[in-house]
């Protein structure tokens, strides 16, 4: 079969990604109004309802303007895994091509597109409840190095390309050996023979570090302003805890460390500063080692049109 008609068999995806704060959530929409997309939200922590102003969701305007999905699709006190998202985000693209519109995959969480673009197989009768208990047991007993040395023995490629203080992606790489029974390496050879559901035309965007960093920590300030502190304080009040997967994120931690007294109000701000510039730090190493991304550097005050443009004209022939 030829390359022409493969391609005629798979789903038609535009992706887009990039480290937080960059201005993905911007270009996305100004992207679906231009091509008359829908928006597949590729982001672990909005995918919880309540947590707004901490995770930076779309307002509801902007939801409104374009459909997005897989945003508030589960509540805080679930464990939401990348099994669930995988699952629920092919239905999901595969239901906006039936309406003949194009999905545009657009978030910073780089295991959830590649859950998606690859086809990992997960095994649904395993319980990721019950895998990640497993996992924060291991940690409690022998540490960050005895996950990492057994990550090295699991999956010695995998673990190469992690670093040993990443405690994020460590527990997602034994995380999905534990729910498929093999390395995240061996299935990425097995997508590479049996191909994927999709056609993707991926795109990144990115600007000069030290920019970037400026716009991480004045979106910090912004989150202050709009109520992150009264966000959270809710959250508790919910009955929701620190234990839960959801509040264990970026900023959320942070102020709950706050509200009980581990850290000053001015500690907190700087390490949450601190640890999203780590955050995207690792985005980026992670988006970089996928060599389909089409690469976009821009300066602070450029707008989006040579990008847009761009970016149509590619999807031309597409």
């Amino acid at each position: 079969m030829s390359g022409n008609l493969l391609r005629e068999h798979k789903i038609p995806l535009l992706g887009l990604v990039g480290p937080t704060a960059v201005g993905k959530t911007s270009l996305a929409l100004q992207l679906a109004k231009r091509l008359d997309a829908e928006i597949v939200s590729a982001d672990s922590v909005q995918v919880y309802r309540y947590l707004d102003i901490g995770t930076a969701k779309p307002t509801l305007k902007e939801r409104d303007a374009v459909p997005h999905h897989l945003i508030d699709v589960a509540d805080p006190a679930v464990n939401f895994t990348v099994y669930d998202y995988q699952q629920i985000s092919q239905k999901t693209i595969a239901e906006i091509h039936s309406r003949g519109r194009l999905p545009l995959l657009a978030g910073g969480t780089g295991f959830y597109v590649k859950a998606v673009l690859d086809g990992f197989t997960f095994s649904s009768g395993k319980s990721s409840t019950l895998v990640r208990r497993r996992l924060q047991d291991e940690l409690a007993a022998g540490g960050k190095e005895h996950l990492y040395s057994t990550l090295e023995k699991l999956d010695p490629l995998t673990a190469r390309a992690i670093h040993p203080n990443d405690l994020k992606r460590l527990l997602r790489a034994m995380e999905f050996y534990y729910l498929t029974g093999e390395p995240i390496s061996v299935q990425k050879e097995r997508t590479k023979s049996k191909g994927s559901l999709y056609d993707p035309l991926l795109f990144g965007i990115n600007m000069p570090r030290e920019q970037l960093y400026q716009r991480i920590d004045k979106r910090v300030d912004l989150m202050v302003e709009q109520g992150l502190l009264a966000e959270v304080r809710g959250l508790l009040q919910k009955g929701y805890t620190k234990n839960q997967k959801a509040l264990q994120s970026l900023g959320y931690r942070h102020i709950i460390a706050y509200l009980e007294g581990v850290w000053s109000w001015e500690a907190a701000l700087s390490f949450l500063k601190r640890d999203t510039r780590r955050y995207a730090k690792r985005q980026l190493t992670w988006f970089r080692a996928d060599h389909r991304v089409n690469w976009f550097y821009f300066n602070e005050g450029d707008n989006f049109d040579s990008i847009l443009e761009s970016i149509c004209s590619q999807l031309a022939g597409y």
